[in-house]
């Protein structure tokens, strides 16, 4: 089996050379947790918008779409709980200046026949259970201590006792003494609006894009001849300033999200309007080629759910770094509505006709980065293989998501009957689909170049075609499969492979 370390290096190293994603302000070395998409990437990302777009939007008949401002007043933070409650436990290093999120440093005792004999740290991940073995023994080893090793009880940094604050040692220098205690990190960026810096011009980078369709409910209530249960979707960009990014584009600075705040009555089971949004995300999910095996669901233990929560569920995927969140379905109840309400003194409430009465209506929340979306279909189409004895690199992206749907080739670039041909119909397709023309070098190493970013069709254009109408060759990136068509049949199939 591979190592999921090498997988995810691979993949990374994909992203840059065929231009999907490279490091942001690269030419200056980069800025940690920021990320530029490139010109394959920005097509895989905007297919993935668009298909949300289309399936829960467009396809559907109560939801509408709103695109809020990425700065709001200072106050709706104030009143959503943002400003006292969006932090991260914070944990430094006093001498390698590094900085952790508390909750994912890990820490235990080692206790040899009864004995404490010192800790060991390690940092969240799916080996740290047997990092932590290893350095257990290594200090007992060290320490010639006889007698066996009682099992280890990993707890995160939040859960230490203060005298043990001293003795944990940090992950950077394995040394102990050197680790703060946690404290409290905002995470959200500060700017200022207008000519003065001073505490009247404070505004913050939003975190997410819920709180704007909150504050937009009344507007869309008024204008958008929406009836209960309804909902309002929105995809934008939050901001973040997380302790510690990692895991590549996983948990970034700068993210994309795709939200809907789903409203329903008071009086609904919001418990089987809960399963029914699990159930759909899933689904959407498997439809743009995540498949079911590598998802997973976590409800959150009652004693973990946020305040205002009633019940929360994510959607884990299997990542080469372990299992992680891919997508929260939260069920909000009333609170946002109902805290925007008091705070601006604006009702956001809903009448409702047939009973003559009016009510908060309570919120179910599917929310999804685009970018952990991105990142789960790259991870899951990543194959290696061989061809014709050669190895491969294949990216088996869907055509609906495919940064190209196809590429069209002639069969040689010095026949100018063959060229004229191809691009004849790369112009024809071109007006319908994104398509790439390409006649530098063999046809073998041209599929492979198409193979490596995903394109799921190649069209050749050869003899038979020019000299029998015979039609052109189309090759299937995955099968390897080339059936002949006419020029009208790939248009139909193209369409029909990116449409449904």
């Amino acid at each position: 089996m591979a190592d999921p370390t090498d997988k995810m290096e691979n993949i990374i190293n994909l992203c840059k050379r065929r231009g999907f994603v490279f490091p942001s302000s690269d030419i200056y070395g980069g800025f940690n947790g920021f990320f530029d998409y490139g010109p394959l990437g920005v097509e895989l990302k905007n297919n993935i918008k668009q298909a949300w777009w289309q399936d829960f939007v467009h396809r559907r008949d109560d939801i509408v779409g709103l695109d809020s401002s990425i700065i709001h007043h200072p106050t709706t933070w104030k009143a959503s709980g943002h400003i006292d409650n969006f932090t991260d436990p914070l944990v430094d290093c006093k001498e390698s200046k590094m900085r952790y999120r508390a909750d994912q440093l890990f820490f235990a005792p080692v206790r040899v026949a009864g004995e404490t004999i010192g800790y060991v740290s390690v940092l969240e991940d799916e080996t740290m259970q047997a990092k932590a073995e290893e350095m257990a023994n290594e200090l007992k080893r060290k320490q010639a201590k006889q007698g066996a090793l009682e099992p280890l009880t990993l707890k995160d940094y939040t859960e230490a006792k203060p005298e043990e604050h001293a003795l944990i040692p940090s992950p950077a220098t394995g040394k102990p003494g050197s680790l703060t205690p946690p404290r409290s990190f905002n995470m959200m960026f500060q700017t200022y609006v207008g000519a003065m810096q001073d505490a009247s011009a404070t505004a913050y980078l939003r975190p997410e894009t819920a709180q704007g369709i909150f504050i937009n409910f009344k507007n869309v209530v008024d204008t958008g001849r929406v009836k209960l249960p309804f909902g309002i979707a929105q995809v934008g960009k939050a901001f973040r300033n997380e302790i510690n990014p990692r895991n590549f584009i996983f948990r970034s600075r700068e993210f994309e999200q795709m939200e809907i705040e789903y409203f329903i009555a008071p009086s609904a089971d919001w418990q089987t309007a809960h399963q029914g949004w699990i159930e759909g995300c899933l689904a959407w999910f498997e439809s743009i080629g995540i498949p079911r095996a590598k998802l997973s669901l976590y409800p959150h233990p009652t004693e973990k759910l946020a305040h205002y929560s009633k019940g929360t569920t994510d959607i884990m995927f299997e990542f080469p770094f372990g299992v992680q969140e891919l997508q929260g379905v939260a069920a909000r109840g009333d609170f946002d509505l109902t805290q925007h309400s008091d705070v601006s003194g604006t009702k956001l409430d809903w009448f409702d006709e047939a009973a003559k009465a009016r009510f908060i209506p309570h919120v179910i929340e599917p929310s999804v980065g685009v970018d952990r979306v991105f990142l789960a279909l790259l991870t899951t189409a990543y194959h290696e293989d061989e061809v014709e004895g050669e190895k491969r690199v294949v990216l088996r992206l869907p055509a609906r998501v495919a940064p190209f749907k196809a590429a069209v080739f002639p069969l040689l670039k010095n026949k100018p009957a063959l060229v004229e041909r191809a691009e004849a119909l790369y112009r024809r397709l071109k007006k319908r689909f994104n398509v790439f023309y390409d006649e530098s070098g063999n046809i073998g190493r041209r599929y492979r170049r198409q193979d490596e970013i995903g394109t799921p069709f190649g069209i050749t254009i050869d003899f038979d075609t020019i000299e029998k109408d015979a039609g052109v060759t189309v090759r299937n990136r995955d099968t390897l499969e080339q059936v002949r068509m006419t020029e009208d049949e790939v248009v139909r199939f193209l369409d029909e492979q990116v449409n449904g």
